[in-house]
Formats: C-alpha cells, sequence, structure tokens
C-alpha cells in the first residue's frame, strides 16, 4: 500500500516539471489527492463497505473536482494534471503509467448492468476534455487528443483526434522500421515528409532503402555462412558515414 502510494507520488516529478519537492505536491495537487483517496475507497469498495466507499468518493470529489467512482480499477503510477473535471464511470479500467488531464471523461453509453465503462490499458495518454464512452479498449501506448470523443477501440500506439475521433497515426510497420533503421545508419531523413504528404523524391529514396536494407540482410547471410566454412574476407569495416555530409545545403548562402 505505501509502495504504491510512493510510486503515485514519484509518478507527479516523472510527468510534471513544475513539481519542485515531495512537500508541495503532496499539499497542492489534487490529481494525487483523489487517486489517494481512490484507492482507499476502492480498497473499501471491494470489502462490501460500499456505503462507506461512496462518502469517501464524494468528500473527494467536493475537495478536488474529481469524480472517480470507488468501483473503477485503477493500476499503478496513475497520473491525473490538473484533474478539474476528470470522471470515471464505475466499470472503467486504468492500467500502469496511464495520463489523464482535465476535464477527461472516462463514461458509458448505456444504462445496462455490466461492464459500461472503457478500459485504458498502459502508458496511455488522454488530453484535454476528451470523451472516452463506452465499454471497448484502448491499447497500450495509445494517444487521445483534447476535446476528442471516442466511442470505439483504439489499436495500440495510435493516436485519435476529433469528434467523433479519428485514427490519425499508428506504430511503424515492419518495412516502416527498416526504413527509419537504415535511414539513421546512413544519415537521411526525409524532413518535412509525413505518410500523408506523398513526395516522389522521398518515395524513390524509401525505395532505396529498401534495397539497402535487403542488400544488408544478404551480406550478412553470406559473411556468417563464408565464416563457417573458415574463408575470412568479412571483417574488413565499411567506410563511415559522417552526418555532416548528409545536412541539406544552404542554397541562398546565409541563414
Amino acid at each position: 500500500m505505501f509502495d504504491q502510494v510512493r510510486e503515485d507520488i514519484a509518478s507527479v516529478f516523472h510527468r510534471d516539471p513544475a513539481a519542485r519537492n515531495t512537500l508541495e505536491v503532496l499539499l497542492n495537487y489534487p490529481g494525487l489527492h483523489a487517486v489517494l483517496f481512490h484507492r482507499l475507497a476502492h480498497w473499501l469498495w471491494g470489502r462490501n463497505f460500499k456505503q462507506l466507499a461512496r462518502l469517501i468518493s464524494t468528500f473527494s470529489r467536493w475537495l478536488t473536482g474529481i469524480e472517480i467512482h470507488p468501483g473503477a480499477t485503477i493500476g499503478r503510477r496513475f497520473f491525473i494534471d490538473h484533474g478539474m473535471g476528470v470522471v470515471i464511470g464505475e466499470t472503467a479500467e486504468i492500467g500502469d503509467d496511464v495520463t489523464l488531464y482535465h476535464g477527461v471523461t472516462l463514461g458509458g453509453t448505456s444504462w445496462n448492468k455490466g461492464k459500461r465503462h472503457p478500459t485504458l490499458e498502459d502508458g496511455v495518454v488522454v488530453g484535454a476534455g476528451a470523451k472516452v464512452l463506452g465499454p471497448f479498449v484502448v491499447h497500450r501506448n495509445a494517444k487521445i487528443g483534447s476535446n476528442s470523443v471516442v466511442t470505439k477501440e483504439v489499436p495500440e500506439g495510435a493516436t485519435v483526434v476529433g469528434i467523433p475521433g479519428r485514427v490519425i497515426s499508428q506504430p511503424l510497420t515492419e518495412k516502416e522500421k527498416n526504413r527509419q533503421e537504415m535511414a539513421e545508419k546512413i544519415g537521411f531523413q526525409a524532413y518535412g515528409v509525413s505518410n500523408d504528404m506523398p513526395d516522389p523524391v522521398a518515395e524513390a529514396i524509401h525505395l532505396l532503402l529498401d534495397h539497402m536494407h535487403a542488400v544488408d540482410g544478404k551480406l550478412d547471410r553470406v559473411c556468417t555462412n563464408l565464416k563457417k566454412q573458415g574463408i575470412q574476407g568479412c571483417d574488413e569495416k565499411l567506410p563511415e558515414l559522417k552526418d555532416e555530409d548528409f545536412k541539406p545545403v544552404n542554397a541562398g548562402g546565409t541563414d
């Protein structure tokens, strides 16, 4: 219990650069107060002291402006920044290292009994004013933009914005990871180019990176087989690539 409290306090320092010392955090962070009250209320709720749990939850709401139903399940290192207006429903489930900003609602869309509220997996970040409504999963490390309204499942690592919420970015595919790895290896970056801004030159370079990655893999396999046969010749280092050789040239003279 006390270890969890220490983690809750430490999470404030990890995610809020304005936090200066432990005493300041303990006295002046309503998000932390709400989480600590919820830990106690949830413990009582699980032991069937439901009326007392609701009283503690109501007192916490009055004190902090944050409403967390004592039935909600919250993981470790949960952080509510600013906090005013946050509402978390009874059947909400929150994983570890989740961050919510002020005005967030984890709500339901039905009056039926059972699971009515969302599940936020580890590392999820929900921006100010966002509404996450319904019994679906927001998967690990996803991000929900400010004032978005999300009513369906969010993939792992995705970013969702808008009303209704739509995915604007997803984790890199295996091919994109290979391209990024090769680009970093040779010092190349396609500055200012994104997936929704097609650029024929960037696309040509991407194809070249794919080819280079395939050649790299083939050479590694050839060298491995040669070494197994006792044949030397793969120990020579390739010429070093310097970052400055790949910096864009300023054609206009001085900046």
